[in-house]
């Protein structure tokens, strides 16, 4: 029997919801792993679904030469940002290690211990002396000023690093809570790898923790995008999980030395690690300070926060459904461990189901009801070859010539508003960390049968 097309699977997938009445989670689980393959830089794998994306940014090295191929694209542009690139690992692997059998049920195990290991890889190769590690290949500035297929590019992709000098902690605790969180996951797959992965995570760490100061003072082009606020929650975050890797209790020293620090921080995305820091502390320790944070921090949001009058959770006017995710995502943890179970559970799933359509249309690419058909990304609205794909690519009205399945766009307004327009990127741009919680969740509710 021949298989059938991406775009039959879509049509299938349409027509299997309108007349369930529901939301297929494993469905749209095995679409956001597609979406991370389309974000694939470097040599492409010969198991490459994703086959309208082609070998990319080959020549990506550091200032000695070092080989910087691999990683992902940050989102709809080209540059390799280590800082939020390395909370989507985190969180991917929190996600595989907690909800194993909902990527089990699924059929998703190995497509998420890819999608893992397309990043750690890649952080090792940038880890190219103990106290020395590459944040970024590509200029925001430079790389914003061109639209076509990665393929093509032509410009300069300068690397910047992070060093005793210029010091980096939360891109350096944030990549060591990545490779620890990794390590569990490879443990029972691939001890010798996970042995690496924790090795590059202690000395980063130290790194970090030893040289203070904020990545984007460092690497100063991450300004365009990615101006980090502050680094203590970093270093809690990753002191977390090198204790989970690790049972070692000098890293909850290390969190109790920072705990003044940020405990009256907020949030959690690629900048605020506060949520997930604490819920997973909570899970870890058992220690009442940090189950009240994280129930103080849910209720607030759940209760008090701002919404749309349909319901959505609304942080910011930039990717706002990457907020309401993230923030979902971590009170379903603490509701795990006990913590106002129902309520949370529920809110939850209100979160997810807006984005998947309870507002009236999809926002996932390639899902359900009206979803997506002009993201602002520039590989998928690039027709092939031998088509040209420029600027008045980016402006015409025409739909993307590729489905990014599973990618999910920023969102609407504070109105419930949106407007599938590729030059509107607050709103249609999509992310690798606007994935991460996302499929995370959808991972937890699979393995739930919420």
């Amino acid at each position: 029997m021949k298989p059938l097309s991406l775009g039959l699977l879509f049509l299938y997938s349409c027509i299997t919801l309108a007349v369930e009445g529901s939301y297929d989670y494993k469905d749209v689980l095995q679409k956001s792993l597609l979406f991370y393959e389309a974000q694939r830089s470097g040599k492409l794998p010969s198991d490459q679904k994703v086959t309208w994306r082609k070998d990319s940014a080959l020549n990506d090295k550091g200032e000695n030469g070092e080989d910087l191929t691999g990683g992902y694209y940050d989102a709809g542009d080209f540059v390799k940002f280590g800082f939020p690139m390395a909370f989507t690992t985190t969180v991917l692997s929190w996600g595989l290690l907690d909800h194993y059998n909902g990527y089990k049920s699924a059929g998703s195990v190995d497509e998420g211990l890819k999608a893992i290991k397309w990043a750690t890889d890649y952080f090792i190769k940038c880890h190219v002396k103990e106290n020395e590690y590459y944040g970024q290949v590509g200029s925001g500035n430079v790389d914003h000023a061109y639209w076509g297929r990665p393929e093509d590019m032509t410009e300069k992709r300068p690397a910047y690093k992070i060093t005793t000098s210029k010091p980096g902690s939360d891109l350096a605790a944030e990549t060591a809570a990545a490779l620890a969180a990794a390590s569990i996951v490879f443990r029972s797959v691939n001890n010798t790898y996970a042995n690496v992965l924790l090795t590059h995570a202690k000395q980063l760490y130290n790194f970090g923790y030893k040289y203070r100061g904020l990545f984007s003072n460092s690497i100063t082009d991450s300004q365009c995008c990615y101006p980090s606020t502050h680094y203590e929650d970093e270093l809690v975050w990753g002191a977390a999980w090198l204790y989970r890797a690790t049972n070692d209790k000098t890293y909850l020293n290390y969190v109790d030395t920072l705990w003044d620090s940020v405990k009256s921080m907020y949030g959690f995305d690629w900048d605020q690690k506060f949520g997930g820091a604490v819920v997973l502390l909570a899970k870890l320790t058992g220690d009442t300070k940090y189950k009240t944070a994280i129930t103080n921090y849910c209720n607030y949001v759940f209760q008090q926060g701002s919404r749309t009058s349909k319901g959505l959770i609304f942080i910011y006017d930039w990717g706002p459904l990457r907020y309401a995710i993230n923030i979902a995502y971590v009170c379903l943890r603490a509701a795990d461990l006990g913590i106002n179970t129902a309520s949370y559970r529920a809110e939850a799933k209100k979160q997810m189901d807006y984005a998947l359509g309870d507002a009236g249309r999809s926002y996932v690419i390639g899902y359900g009801n009206n979803p997506p058909t002009h993201a602002h990304h520039r590989a998928a609205s690039c027709p092939d070859k031998p088509a040209v794909c420029n600027w008045n690519t980016y402006h015409g009205s025409q739909p993307n010539a590729h489905v990014l399945y599973g990618g999910l766009v920023g969102g609407p307004d504070k109105n419930d508003q949106f407007t599938d327009n590729r030059t509107d990127w607050r709103h249609t741009e999509v992310g690798c960390d606007y994935n991460a919680c996302f499929q995370s969740m959808l991972a937890h509710f699979i393995e739930t049968g919420m």
